[in-house]
C-alpha cells in the first residue's frame, strides 16, 4: 500500500511519517503551500519556507521521497474567502475544520492520488476504526490534552476510507521522544499555531485586506437590562418547561440570542467652565453606558477579552454579541455576565452533518450526547432534539459564548464523534 504523508515541518505529522516507514508501508512525503501573503500574521514573511525545508530535511532523515504543492488557490476559494465572508456577516467562522475538509482531504488526497497514493496520513491526534461493513469512525485522540478530533468534524465517509492518523494513541511526550530518539530535525519545533497554513495574526489587520474598518460604540450592558427584558425572563420560563412539552416555536426562542437593538441613548446640553459653554452630552442609561470605541464590529467575536480598551473595572470585560447592521458591539463585566451564558443553540437542517450516516436523528428524536462548541472544551452533557426545522443542542448547564459561525461537535460515551453543524447564532 502506498501512502502520501503530509508533511508540515512539525513534529507531530514527522513521527507519523517515521511509524508508517517502520511499518513496512511504501511512503512518500508531501507538502502543501497554502498561503503566500503576509498582510496582518504576527511571523516572520518566510515561514513557510523554513516550514518546508524541515519538512524535506525530515523526508531525508526517514528515507522517503519528498514532493511540494500549491494549494494556496484552493485555499484561498474554499477557506479564506469564505473565513472573510462569514466576518462581514458578524460570525465567526472555524477555518481550521474547512482547511480539512476541502484542502486536505480533498484537494491534498487528489494531489496525492496522481502520484499514486492509496491513503493519505496526517500527524492529527485522533482515532480511526473501521467496521465489519467498511464504515469508518472516528474516535478521540488518546491523549486528553492533545485531541484533534473536533477538527475532523466534518470529513465524510469516503474522505476517511483513504485517511490514516499514526499518532491518534500516542501521548505527546510520546510522539518528542521518538522524534528525538530518531534525530529527526523537527523534534524539538513548537506547536504551531494560529490559522491553519497563514499561522498567527492579528486579526482585524488581517480582516482588513477585504473589510473596511468604521468607528463605532462599544456599550457596556448592565445586570439592570435583564430584569426588564422580556425574551430573558421568557427564555429563564421555558427553560422549566419538560423538554416533551417545548414547541417547534419554544425551542427557536430558547436558540436566539439576545437583541440589544433596544438600547438607546438621549442626549442633552449642559454649559461647562466659566465661560458656560454649551456642550453635548449623553443622560444616564440605567441599562447601559457607551463605553468605548471600536473600528467595525466584525473584527470582534463572543466572548473576546482582549482588544478593547476599557479599564476602570474590578472584573475583565468581555464581548457580549456584536450587531454588524448598526456597528455596534456590546460588552459585559465578568466572566458571568448574563449576556454570555446560554444552554441552547440550532443547527439548520442543511448543516447538519452525520460521520456515519446510520446514526442520523430523524424529526421527532431526541438523544443524550456529550458536545463541544470550541476546540479543547471540556464536553458538555447536552440533549440533542431533531424537529424539521433543525438540530436544537440543550445543554444541561449554561454554556458561555455560544458563536455563530462555530461548529459543534457531538461525542457518544466510548469517545466516538458523531457529528458536527454550524451555529447558526
Amino acid at each position: 500500500m502506498k501512502i502520501c504523508v503530509g508533511l508540515s515541518g512539525g513534529v507531530d505529522s514527522s513521527v507519523a511519517a517515521l511509524l508508517l516507514k517502520r511499518q513496512g508501508y511504501d511512503v512518500f512525503a508531501m507538502f502543501m503551500q497554502n498561503w503566500h501573503d503576509t498582510e496582518g500574521t504576527l511571523h516572520g514573511d518566510c515561514e513557510w519556507e523554513e516550514d518546508r525545508f524541515v519538512a524535506e530535511m525530515v523526508a531525508r532523515k526517514i528515507g522517503i521521497p519528498f514532493y511540494f504543492v500549491d494549494l494556496s488557490r484552493e485555499y484561498r476559494a474554499k477557506v479564506v474567502d469564505y473565513m472573510f465572508d462569514e466576518y462581514a456577516k458578524g460570525r465567526t467562522p472555524n477555518p481550521d475544520v474547512l482547511c480539512n475538509s476541502e484542502i486536505k482531504f480533498d484537494a491534498f488526497l487528489e494531489a496525492a492520488r496522481k502520484l499514486g497514493a492509496d491513503m493519505v496520513a496526517t500527524g492529527h491526534y485522533c482515532r480511526k476504526e473501521t467496521l465489519p461493513d467498511g464504515t469508518c469512525r472516528i474516535l478521540a485522540g488518546t491523549d486528553p490534552n492533545k485531541d484533534q478530533s473536533y477538527f475532523l468534524c466534518q470529513l465524510n465517509q469516503e474522505q476517511l476510507s483513504s485517511a490514516m492518523f499514526p499518532i491518534g494513541d500516542l501521548l505527546k511526550p510520546e510522539v518528542r521522544r521518538l522524534a528525538a530518539e530518531a534525530d529527526l530535525p523537527s523534534a524539538d519545533k513548537k506547536d504551531s499555531q494560529g490559522i491553519c497554513f497563514v499561522g498567527k495574526v492579528d486579526l482585524p489587520v488581517f480582516l482588513q485586506q477585504k473589510l473596511k474598518s468604521c468607528e463605532g460604540d462599544v456599550v457596556e450592558v448592565f445586570d439592570a437590562w435583564y430584569e426588564q427584558s422580556e425574551k430573558y425572563a421568557l427564555d429563564c420560563s421555558l427553560l422549566g418547561v419538560p423538554v416533551e412539552n417545548l414547541s417547534d416555536e419554544d425551542l427557536l426562542e430558547l436558540s436566539r440570542p439576545l437583541d440589544y437593538s433596544g438600547i438607546q441613548f438621549e442626549t442633552e446640553t449642559y454649559r461647562s467652565g466659566k465661560k458656560h459653554i454649551k456642550k453635548t452630552r449623553y443622560k444616564p442609561n440605567p441599562y447601559a453606558v457607551i463605553a468605548g470605541r471600536h473600528e467595525g464590529a466584525q473584527f470582534y467575536t463572543m466572548g473576546q477579552r482582549k482588544g478593547l480598551g476599557i479599564g476602570g473595572h474590578s472584573k475583565p470585560i468581555f464581548v457580549i454579541s456584536t450587531d454588524v447592521a448598526s456597528n455596534r458591539v456590546y460588552v459585559g463585566e465578568g466572566e458571568d455576565h448574563k449576556g454570555l451564558m446560554r444552554r441552547c443553540l440550532r443547527i439548520l437542517p442543511e448543516e447538519v452533518h452525520w460521520i456515519r450516516p446510520s446514526e442520523k436523528m430523524e424529526p421527532g428524536q431526541m438523544r443524550r450526547y456529550k458536545v463541544r462548541i470550541r476546540y479543547r472544551q471540556p464536553l458538555q452533557d447536552a440533549l440533542l432534539i431533531c424537529r424539521e426545522n433543525g438540530l436544537f443542542v440543550l445543554f444541561d448547564l449554561p454554556q458561555r459564548s455560544i458563536t455563530a459561525g462555530q461548529f459543534a461537535v457531538w461525542y457518544a460515551l466510548d469517545g466516538e464523534m458523531l457529528g458536527s453543524g454550524v451555529i447558526q447564532y
